[in-house]
């Protein structure tokens, strides 16, 4: 085992009242807690974040509150490793809209010393509260929403390009220049890019899965999901990446959607249109009957508000030039 005072866990911050509480005290909970330092770095909180964490923090000296200017999570990460990592081998991004497993940074650092990985990524396994959120989940737990990506399905190990951010080596971290904080999203994707491409090696462990919150409207799914084609589209561009079968259909969904709209004046233009929106509408009802949960099967509908989004996103990016 390394030595103490070794792990700086950091917290990204913006708007995060409801869950905060909860990840800190699963945190302070840890064997490992006398290794971490555990950073809330935020974003410029309006509701009662920041009073939630110093209120953690008047009892607990491992746990610190950090201004973020920039706003950005990519950003929250790079200031806590500059501001607080001198000395810290390892380096933990904790998002808060998320639950994790206990122990979760004690089991993170044994694989990592197990694996002689560079990163450690997890599953995440998407979690609904109110009905619209449930349908989320369902389509992001299922290859309709994500095309069968092996960070969204838990008990699966092994050697990965990307995964869901978890664990790092904090010097290897700092040699790439930390995220790139140009990307609002797709941080960590254009991040495991420049890894790889410098021989780093990213473990997947398949028994650490997190629990996701979705957005809980179809407005913010679609500003997640349109945010989300664009960093793609700028990473592809950057590293002059190739996109995966599951990312290179989404593509054809904005063309189609705007071809339809001159089906009125010749019907066959609206066929792809239309073979998507049935497929999507279909499986999800399939997916709340295997559920027996009613909102689950509005998950098509939330599959195709994301398909939309990150379509328009990506080719908006790329033709800007």
């Amino acid at each position: 085992m390394t030595a103490a005072s070794d792990v700086l866990v950091v917290i990204p911050t913006l708007n995060e009242a409801r869950r905060l509480s909860g990840v800190l005290d699963g945190l302070l909970a840890d064997p490992a807690l006398d290794r971490m330092l555990i950073v809330v770095c935020d974003g410029g909180s309006t509701d009662q974040t920041c009073a939630i964490a110093e209120a953690v923090a008047a009892h607990h000296p491992q746990v610190r509150l950090l201004h973020n200017p920039k706003r950005l999570q990519s950003a929250a990460v790079n200031l806590a490793l500059r501001t607080c990592g001198e000395g810290r081998e390892w380096l933990v991004r904790v998002d808060a809209h998320a639950a994790y497993p206990a122990h979760y940074v004690s089991r993170l650092i044994a694989c990592g010393e197990r694996t002689d990985a560079d990163s450690v990524t997890t599953p995440m396994v998407s979690r609904g509260e109110d009905c619209f959120q449930r349908a989320a989940a369902a389509a992001q737990n299922s290859p309709l929403g994500t095309g069968g990506s092996a960070h969204r399905r838990a008990g699966v190990s092994g050697w990965v390009e990307h995964g869901h951010h978890a664990l790092f080596r904090s010097a290897r971290f700092a040699a790439l220049g930390g995220y790139d904080e140009d990307f609002s999203h797709n941080e960590d994707a254009e991040f495991d890019t420049r890894l790889v491409a410098a021989g780093g090696r990213i473990w997947l462990e398949g028994d650490l899965a997190i629990g996701y919150y979705p957005r809980s409207t179809p407005t913010a799914l679609f500003r997640q999901y349109l945010r989300h084609g664009d960093g793609r589209a700028r990473t592809v561009r950057r590293h002059k990446a190739r996109l995966k079968l599951r990312q290179l259909a989404p593509l054809a969904i904005a063309p189609a959607v705007l071809i339809a709209a001159a089906a009125p004046w010749f019907w066959p233009l609206g066929l792809p249109a239309a073979m998507w929106a049935l497929a999507c509408l279909g499986y999800g009802l399939l997916l709340g009957l295997r559920a027996r949960d009613p909102c689950a099967a509005a998950s098509g509908l939330a599959a195709m508000i994301a398909h939309l989004a990150w379509s328009i996103g990506f080719w908006r990016r790329t033709l800007a030039g």
